[in-house]
């Protein structure tokens, strides 16, 4: 498991699908806050993190004075990681070793739940409860449970209630930093298991782990249903691109892009009748699909140099349009803030934020290690990576959020690629990737191991394009005209 923040042993958290476990149970802001954007060594909210290649992150200040104290890291010119002792080399030795840790950013996943849960992520001036009524009230406390600020009045209603009395409530005049009491050697927090498919929210009811991604590869797959995704204005013939699902008020979704007829449709069922919505993108083919929370996606639009963001009701309705300066094809939701979408002029993976500005070009150039040619499918992985299906090249990248390379599938012989297309990665950490010519679905490793043909032509699946994994061990692919559901536990 890839260590994302302070942690070592124990408890897991886990976000996927605009959901935070931890340890089955929804976490609050103050844990969240205490558990995961705390540094072990001064137990106090990460103050400018940094995250060593071991994956432990802590404040730039504290590594940097751990690592002067041991003389073996000044030797090898690297910072020390107090936990795992594994060493980072640092970009520039010559430097002071108080400016070594300068240049080691925090991850992706730890600076996006900065962004947003982090100290100065919500308003502490104004009363929380009374905004909501368009006044503006003092605040005086903060709930760090509820993660509210509340004036005098609304304090006292708090306490009075039975099920936020016993909330831990900080008083706003004095100090607001979140402490640990516990130190480092008493910790015993587990490591971030990453599902990112989904912004967080913390608000939405919990959703039950057992009815998360759970698909058991070890079972043989059966064909449980066939969606046909023509609809009523549809002007030609139909080619579903990309597939994803999402559980709505306990209604499974599943929305599709269709860049034949420049739509997208959603398909669901609605008192006990099939249904569906169409909503038309008029500004070219709609291409790759991500989630973003519950019930919203983000799209490509590469003939127009658009990403939108599409709300799910289960109707379709159109939130915004992000302008970009590249044709992005395959997408994928890595943090709250975050989006890494694939282009193949030039070949590259970007990480954007959400106004479409690019904050990183993941191997740009064409590396000779990479070779990226025409990066179609992404998506990410449990523990924050990128999987990148590139036809061009035919092979499967994993990636790191910073560009380092975690593996390559690129095989000769029977288990070669020809032709791959969508790429999924499930909650136990297994790879789904189609291969369009050769009429199947194989089955990797977590760490890109080549296991079995889970789907060929038998099944059902000619030319299978896009591919995800839905609740109650379903499976659904992208065929030319349809989109086939399997079950598989």
């Amino acid at each position: 498991m890839k260590r994302v923040g302070n942690e070592t042993d124990g408890s897991s958290i886990s976000l996927h699908s605009g959901y935070l476990l931890v340890s089955g149970k929804m976490a609050t802001s103050q844990k969240l806050t205490e558990h995961f954007l705390t540094c072990t060594i001064c137990t106090e909210v990460f103050d400018k993190p940094c995250t060593l290649v071991c994956n432990h992150t802590f404040c730039r200040k504290c590594v940097v004075n751990y690592t002067k104290t041991r003389p073996e890291a000044i030797s090898a010119k690297s910072l020390l990681c107090p936990f795992c002792s594994k060493m980072t080399k640092v970009s520039a030795p010559e430097r002071p070793v108080e400016e070594w840790a300068d240049d080691v950013k925090p991850s992706f996943v730890i600076q996006g739940l900065l962004d947003s849960f982090g100290p100065g992520s919500k308003d502490t001036t104004h009363c929380s409860y009374c905004k909501e009524e368009g006044e503006t009230t003092p605040a005086t406390s903060w709930c760090s449970v509820c993660d509210d600020a509340l004036c005098e009045l609304c304090i006292r209603v708090h306490r009075r209630i039975p099920s936020s009395r016993h909330h831990h409530v900080v008083d706003l005049s004095g100090e607001t930093k979140v402490r640990v009491k516990r130190k480092v050697d008493d910790l015993q927090l587990g490591g971030i298991d990453v599902l990112y498919e989904g912004m967080l929210d913390l608000k939405a009811a919990p959703m039950l782990q057992d009815t998360i991604n759970v698909l058991d590869l070890k079972a043989t797959p059966v064909l449980q249903d066939t969606i046909n995704v023509r609809v009523a204005g549809d002007t030609s013939g139909t080619y579903p691109t990309d597939v994803t699902v999402l559980v709505v008020n306990g209604t499974d979704i599943v929305v599709v892009t269709e860049n034949n007829n420049h739509s997208m449709k959603s398909f669901y069922t609605r008192n006990k009748k099939q249904s569906h919505s169409r909503l038309s993108l008029s500004g070219g083919y709609p291409y790759g699909i991500t989630k973003l929370k519950d019930n919203q996606v983000a799209v490509t639009v590469p003939g127009s140099r658009q990403i939108v963001t599409v709300q799910v009701n289960p109707d379709l309705v159109l939130l915004s349009t992000i302008t970009t300066s590249k044709r992005y094809y395959g997408i994928t939701s890595l943090t709250p803030s975050t989006l890494a979408a694939g282009s193949h002029s030039p070949p590259c993976v970007d990480i954007l934020d959400m106004t479409g500005h690019v904050l990183k070009s993941v191997c740009p150039g064409q590396p000779s290690r990479y070779m990226l040619k025409n990066p179609l499918y992404l998506c990410t992985t449990r523990t924050g990576n990128i999987l990148v299906s590139d036809w061009g090249s035919t092979c499967v990248v994993c990636l790191t959020p910073e560009g380092d390379e975690v593996f390559t599938y690129s095989p000769t012989g029977d288990t070669a690629l020809k032709d791959p297309h969508g790429i999924t990665s499930t909650s136990t950490g297994d790879i789904l990737v189609t291969d369009y010519h050769l009429h199947r679905v194989l089955h990797l490793t977590e760490s890109g191991q080549f296991v079995k043909n889970i789907l060929t032509s038998q099944d059902g699946v000619q030319y299978p394009r896009g591919v995800c994994v839905g609740g109650r061990g379903r499976m659904y692919v992208c065929r030319p005209d349809s989109v086939k559901v399997f079950t598989c536990k």
